[in-house]
């Protein structure tokens, strides 16, 4: 059973550090209430003054108004409550997780954070003044194009969940910048194997005395990055989204995607969820990772996952994976992501059946070939045939050219 909510409470947000341990953020005082974060302000010995604000909050409290309305009379802020309502009990689902704990996952503290960039702004806005003049001047205020256009984007869907829940009839566009160029950031498989051997052998340094004038660390046997090794070799040679290898598991079960080792298929989409725009299609395993992945169960037969951090299923790699690329010497900008820009590039450099390669990664074959398709050994060649080859002409008609002097 889900937990009883607490209801509004104040809770003291402690401090933030940046690398090198300097405080970059005080520790303040936040409302916390049914998931959401709301600052107070207050510093950590204002007791009395974030007593005052939470007074405040829960006085002016209301819930969102559903039902039928102009969109003139519907508050912006309304349509993000309902929205982010919505939203957070299907990731709460997904995540197996409850109010209390959900700021654990990563995917529902980014999403938080942008319903609350966008209320900042547009909280106070009326339904029908979104137009196409607000939007830019939102994303001219947001400042990264990418960021404002995935802000935006949630923004219309907050409206279409308003929409479809009957609570508008009138029809409201979000207007959107302009998509970025699709990234090309791919790795060798000189650069794919020295990230592994990185992640393999890395080992935790820490300071080998209690002393504090003694800075001098050395390696410990923890190996805080073999993890990573895995979730690598199953990226490149599946092709697959984060998600889908952080959820493959030899055992199946619901929130798992299951991999079948006896006949080498990966059900990328977790079990009991439902199918988006993310393709996540069954797929043979390659022979060769098919061997690793037989082998890691053989190791651990109890794991539930392929993929675990002291014998858990991880949720993100993004930090570790940044570290793993540092340590490896790579350039910046390599991501979890790149792995499956690796696999799509990998397959179009080998000739591999463009139809085939987009069923196999779960992408439309447009995107495929706007995106990777350039890299396959084809990319143009008839276009580059023709323009380079010379006329041929019969043998009746090369008699006829030489009689007219041609």
């Amino acid at each position: 059973m889900p937990r009883r909510s607490k209801g509004a409470r104040l809770q003291l947000k402690a401090a933030r550090r940046n690398k090198s341990g300097k405080i970059t953020h005080q520790a303040i005082w936040i409302i916390r209430d049914n998931g959401r974060d709301v600052s107070t302000g207050c510093a950590a010995d204002e007791i009395a003054a974030a007593e005052e604000k939470l007074r405040d909050y829960i006085s002016s409290k209301h819930s969102p108004k559903r039902r039928i309305r102009h969109i003139d009379d519907i508050a912006i802020a309304d349509v993000l409550s309902i929205y982010l309502d919505a939203q957070l009990d299907k990731l709460r689902g997904r995540f197996n997780v409850d109010s209390e704990s959900e700021d654990t996952i990563p995917d529902i503290r980014k999403f938080k954070k942008r319903i609350e960039r966008l209320n900042e702004w547009w909280g106070a806005k009326m339904l029908g003044e979104v137009n196409g003049e607000a939007c830019r001047s939102y994303a001219k205020k947001r400042g990264k194009r990418g960021g404002a256009r995935r802000d935006l984007e949630d923004l219309r869907a907050a409206i279409g969940h308003h929409a479809a829940e009957g609570y508008h009839r009138e029809i409201v566009k979000v207007s959107l910048p302009e998509k970025g160029q699709p990234r090309d950031k791919w790795l060798t498989r000189s650069d794919a194997a020295k990230l592994v051997w990185t992640c393999w052998r890395y080992r935790e340094m820490q300071k080998g005395s209690r002393r504090s004038t003694d800075d001098v660390k050395i390696p410990t046997s923890k190996r805080p990055l073999r993890h990573l090794a895995r979730f690598i070799l199953i990226g490149i040679y599946s092709g697959s989204r984060a998600g889908a290898i952080a959820a493959a598991s030899p055992i199946p079960a619901i929130g798992r995607s299951y991999v079948d080792l006896e006949r080498g298929r990966y059900y990328r989409l977790k079990q009991g969820s439902a199918q988006t725009n993310k393709r996540q299609p069954t797929v043979p395993i390659p022979f060769r990772l098919l061997a690793h992945l037989r082998r890691w169960h053989r190791i651990d037969p109890e794991a539930k996952h392929f993929v675990e951090y002291s014998g858990k299923a991880v949720t993100s790699v993004k930090t570790a994976f940044k570290s793993a690329v540092r340590l490896a010497g790579l350039a910046p900008g390599v991501s979890p992501h790149t792995l499956r820009h690796t696999a799509a590039t990998w397959l179009m450099q080998r000739g591999a059946d463009p139809w085939q390669a987009a069923g196999y990664l779960g992408m439309s074959l447009e995107v495929l070939l706007n995106t990777y398709g350039h890299h396959h050994p084809d990319y143009l060649s008839d276009a580059i045939d023709k323009i380079a080859k010379r006329d041929s002409y019969t043998a009746s008609e090369r008699t006829i050219r030489l009689n007219r002097g041609s």
